[in-house]
């Protein structure tokens, strides 16, 4: 797995409904862009809310813009097992590529109950990328722990959203799983000890200022990854004032592509509109 795959936002009308078509505008133009995958239901895609004909409705989306394109890698994770397997499943059928698995958030496992929680959902079949998110689960593996669930059948990347370079070069030591950047602001910086890719944020509201960082990088031309890094930075620092995924829906509310407004109980931007940034880097 490599390259710059997308955490879509989930747009909702000023009704709290799913708006399907702003959805579906969102991942047409990350293809138009270049992007590697597309990763509908995560994190940046607000999946605790979502009600789970919503989840299906998402992520047949995301498969059916993809059309064998680009990957479609699901949000599957939940704190239960029994829930996470069921996702896995669904996403099986419908067509998702592979299945990002969040690990427990509230839980805190033990390493013998993690071990057997991503063991039954890989038996599912449908392929996985470990999400390892500390600040979201409040639970970081140690990196030999994380290496050893890298290494199972079935799981095909680890999504490492430490931030934490170190960590992330102590993983890839041990294991030979790729492992992408769930941290806009490492994604380099982990590339350059081995890492594969990201799991992007900014590439929502830049795709091809964040494809051009890894392009650059994948072909040799050092100097132009980094001042294409350094010039979708300030964009990174933005999109972290608040909880993600506030601000990245005020930037893209701000470029026209949605609604601003996330769903409960994360609440709209209150900050400084960022049209000047985004002025700044053409986008606007």
């Amino acid at each position: 797995m490599f390259g710059v795959h997308t955490a879509l936002v989930t747009p909702f009308t000023s009704d709290d409904r799913l708006d399907t078509a702003a959805y579906e505008k969102l991942a047409v133009r990350q293809l138009e862009a270049g992007i590697h995958g597309l990763v509908p239901c995560g994190t940046t895609g607000e999946a605790p809310t979502l009600e789970d004909a919503e989840w299906k409705t998402l992520v047949a989306i995301a498969v059916s813009v993809a059309a064998g394109k680009v990957p479609v890698t699901a949000g599957v994770g939940t704190n239960a097992t029994r829930s996470t397997v069921a996702k896995c499943e669904q996403a099986l059928k419908l067509g998702a590529n592979a299945g990002l698995l969040v690990f427990p958030y509230y839980n805190k496992p033990n390493a013998h109950g993690m071990i057997a929680h991503v063991k039954a959902a890989a038996d599912v079949g449908l392929p996985l990328v470990l999400y390892h998110v500390p600040g979201r689960t409040a639970h970081r593996l140690s990196h030999e722990l994380l290496a050893e669930l890298a290494s199972m059948k079935g799981v095909i990347a680890i999504k490492e959203a430490t931030g934490d370079i170190r960590y992330g070069a102590d993983v890839m030591r041990l294991t030979t799983t790729p492992v992408l950047s769930g941290d806009d602001f490492s994604f380099l910086g982990l590339m350059a000890h081995g890492g594969t890719g990201v799991i992007s944020v900014v590439s929502n509201v830049d795709p091809r200022g964040t494809v051009a960082v890894y392009e650059h990088f994948a072909a040799g031309r050092t100097k132009e990854a980094q001042q294409a890094m350094r010039r979708i930075w300030d964009l990174c620092g933005f999109l972290f004032t608040d909880t993600n995924p506030v601000p990245a829906k005020a930037a893209l509310a701000a470029l026209g592509y949605c609604r601003p407004e996330p769903r409960l109980p994360l609440g709209t931007f209150k900050g400084p509109a960022p049209t000047g940034l985004l002025t700044e880097l053409g986008l606007l």
